[in-house]
């Protein structure tokens, strides 16, 4: 065992148990992990034994035995004998190899190498020596940094480098084997190395400095691409040093620049080492439409900051949306070569690689903007879900309320869906709907939850309260269809990314929140209609009906305005902005900014983003609906009354007169009545309490908000709905008390009304 030991010893084979892992070996295994996680699939890998033979290398062997040579110690030679072996000696050094009087100190990792000279060495030879010796050391460093940067796991920008280093070097071994043609005639003195090696010392040392600088930062693409960039300005006044950098930049840069042709000319990314700054993530696309929270725009592809070369930072963000651009394009099918295609070449002017990158961009936002607005129809697609979600289209939604009025009065679990479908498409056939081309992308669909939950789940996510809502028990009250109706619009690639489950879902929630309202509105319109039959009841009720019929029309004319509202002053003003914005738009970016500010706009005006208000509105329109259960069943019951009256009166007038037990039994409905009226009496007036309260109290609310958010568009709702000064007097009194901070003091029975 010993024997072999010791010939590996002498064939310099070096096992990793022999000397242990070393710094460069773990820095290797954990770049070639996470390259293997990123690219899922396995990095190449030099034989081990280009790992176990360091003196394949051309640097000085850490194992290399003492030699055996018999050596006369140097004090004892005459200077001129001196000078011979000790510039044999050197030109040993400068390639990497240890002399008999010059021997190399061991280093780690990248440490920078240092020699030890005999010191019986005469003191003026000596000092030349320590002169040259810097540039054994440089060759030491590059040459490690060379070999160690040739691995797979460092990527193609530090291969590319490597490769411009070691064709200096060879030119460097060149000037020493010249060296050592002039030494072998005896024509070469100490004093003429140092001459001759004078130019290369400069050049040397610049690249070690390189080689450290790489080493201690651990750069790797874009990082070393930044390093040297900023290297090549920081020798401005070296000439010598500022072109040798250049050099070496764009020769690293190349196959950089090869990725980033590929991604702004075509879209797609060919980065086998994760150099490149923009990363990309497997995302389908086919869940924009599904996931609410889906975030492939934003995900699918990425910039990687520490990767950005510091002379692209600027054009960072053009160079990702230009290579989005053209990927949406080229996964539709079409074609998306650029006409103004040319090779990006390192340059220190950086106004010539970023013209190329502008007209790229400029190419990618024109293809895909065209793509969209005329092959996709866009904006008519919008224009599709506006009349719709957004209700701008009257007779079709008059048209398939009345369709489906009974059915959507059944529980969720109650409505057949594929009913509701065929009544839609009876509804977009029969009204104007049907010369909308993408009508059949409409759908119907159910929701799990009312609006309020909804908007609730939405508020919080990507928040502490999301896990708890979404665990949260369902509700015990069953959900009726008109609750949980709402449309939804079947959507294609790629006008997904614009119109995705996050837009569906605000358009859906103004929908369900001004279909309610309308729904409220005709069944108010509904009580006025029935209300007519009044003039036929008993004078003795007539008071009582003209405090419903005054309190039916308060809240007609608070659900109208608040429809009129939100419907003209809200969202189709702000979609007029948004149409006038899409004409301008040049990117698909600033689609989607206007799109969302659009939705945004709507969802904050509309008083959905405020949990707040949004429930008073709910109660409000909950007073409403009760109201109106009321109106119906007391009219139904007094339309019964008056025909039992006008058949007792037919039965005493033409026919014998009533008997005793007849008219016992009309004294006990009359009587009846009597107490059912002074109860519906009772009953109006807690309805207008209860209205008068949280209408009250959502005019403060607005007026708050509108003076404490600078919300100035809600203060219309209280314009229109305290148009002649009614509310004004009560406002100010909450006002004065808020602002003195003393609590308002509420009736018991008031407040058991609100807690209702």
């Amino acid at each position: 065992m010993q024997e072999v030991e010791e010939l590996r010893r002498q064939l310099g084979i070096v096992t990793a148990t022999a000397c242990g892992p070393q710094p460069m070996d773990i820095l290797r295994k954990q770049l070639r992990d996470k390259l293997n996680k990123n690219i899922g699939q396995s990095v190449p890998l030099f034989p081990q034994w280009v790992y176990e033979r360091p003196a394949l290398i051309g640097d000085f062997s850490a194992t290399s035995s003492t030699s055996t040579d018999f050596t006369i110690p140097i004090g004892t030679l005459p200077l001129p004998s001196q000078e011979v072996v000790i510039v044999e000696d050197l030109l040993y050094v400068l390639v990497g190899v240890d002399g008999r009087y010059i021997t190399a100190q061991t280093v780690v990792g990248s440490q920078i190498r240092c020699f030890s000279v005999d010191p019986n060495l005469d003191m003026s030879v000596k000092e030349l020596v320590n002169r040259i010796l810097p540039v054994a050391a440089s060759y030491s460093s590059i040459t490690r940094f060379i070999e160690e940067k040739c691995s797979f796991e460092y990527g193609q920008v530090n291969h590319a480098l490597s490769a411009a280093m070691r064709t200096l070097v060879k030119e460097y071994m060149i000037l020493v084997t010249q060296l050592e043609h002039l030494q072998r005639q005896g024509l070469l003195s100490l004093q003429k190395l140092w001459f001759y090696i004078q130019p290369t010392l400069r050049t040397m040392e610049v690249l070690a400095s390189l080689a450290t600088s790489l080493n201690n930062g651990e750069c790797l693409g874009g990082a070393t691409l930044s390093l040297l960039h900023d290297k090549t300005f920081g020798y401005t006044g070296d000439i010598q040093a500022q072109e040798l950098c250049l050099y070496l930049t764009k020769a690293a840069s190349a196959p950089y620049f090869v990725i980033l042709e590929k991604w702004i000319y075509g879209g797609v990314i060919n980065d086998p080492y994760s150099e490149f700054m923009v990363e990309e993530h497997e995302l389908q696309k086919e869940k924009i439409q599904e996931d609410y929270n889906d975030k492939y725009w934003d995900q699918r592809y990425t910039i990687v900051q520490q990767q950005i070369p510091s002379f692209l930072q600027k054009v960072a963000d053009k160079i990702l949306s230009t290579g989005k651009y053209l990927n949406v394009v080229r996964e539709c099918g079409c074609d998306v070569t650029c006409p103004d295609a040319k090779e990006i070449i390192y340059t220190l002017k950086e106004c010539a690689y970023v013209e190329q990158i502008e007209k790229a961009y400029s190419y990618a936002s024109k293809i895909l903007m065209d793509f969209l607005m005329e092959e996709k129809e866009l904006i008519t697609h919008l224009r599709s879900i506006k009349h719709y979600f957004l209700m701008d289209q009257g007779d079709f939604l008059v048209h398939f309320m009345d369709l489906t009025e009974e059915e959507l009065k059944k529980t969720v679990e109650d409505i057949i869906p594929t009913r509701l479908e065929a009544l839609l498409e009876l509804a977009l056939r029969m009204s104007t709907a049907n010369t909308d081309p993408f009508k059949d992308d409409l759908k119907i669909e159910l929701m799990p939850h009312d609006l309020i939950t909804q908007l609730l789940r939405v508020l919080a996510i990507e928040t502490q309260q999301e896990k708890a809502l979404i665990n949260a028990d369902p509700t015990e009250l069953a959900l009726s269809g008109l609750e949980a109706f709402s449309f939804d619009y079947i959507v294609k690639w790629p006008l997904s990314l614009i119109i995705n489950r996050k837009a569906l879902t605000r358009y859906q929630m103004l929908f369900r929140h001004m279909f309610y309202c309308k729904h409220v509105e005709r069944l108010l319109c509904n009580v006025w209609i029935s209300n007519k039959a009044a003039k036929l009841f008993s004078l003795h009720s007539a008071k009582w009906f003209a405090g419903a019929f005054t309190l039916r029309q308060r809240m007609l004319n608070f659900v109208q305005n608040i429809q009129y509202y939100m419907m003209f002053e809200v969202m189709e003003p702000t979609w007029h902005i948004l149409e006038k914005s899409l004409k301008s738009v040049s990117n698909i970016d600033d689609v989607l900014s206007h799109h969302t500010s659009f939705l945004d706009n709507c969802l904050k005006d509309c008083m959905l983003t405020n949990p707040e208000l949004l429930k008073i509105f709910s109660k409000l329109m909950s007073v409403c609906v009760m109201f109106t259960n009321c109106m119906q069943s007391f009219t139904l019951r007094m339309q019964v009354q008056t025909e039992m009256e006008q058949m007792t009166l037919v039965h005493g007038t033409m026919m014998d007169p009533p008997t005793q037990n007849e008219n016992e039994e009309v004294a006990l409905k009359e009587r009846l009545i009597s107490k059912y009226s002074a109860g519906f009496e009772s009953t109006i007036s807690n309805f207008d309490n209860n209205f008068s309260t949280h209408l009250m109290d959502l005019l403060d609310k607005l007026s708050m908000f509108s003076t404490n958010d600078c919300e100035h568009s809600m203060i219309n709702i209280i314009y229109r709905l305290d148009f002649n000064g009614f509310y004004t007097e009560h406002l100010k009194r909450l006002s004065a008390e808020r602002s003195q901070k003393i609590p308002s003091k509420t009736d018991p029975i008031q407040q058991s009304i609100i807690n209702q």
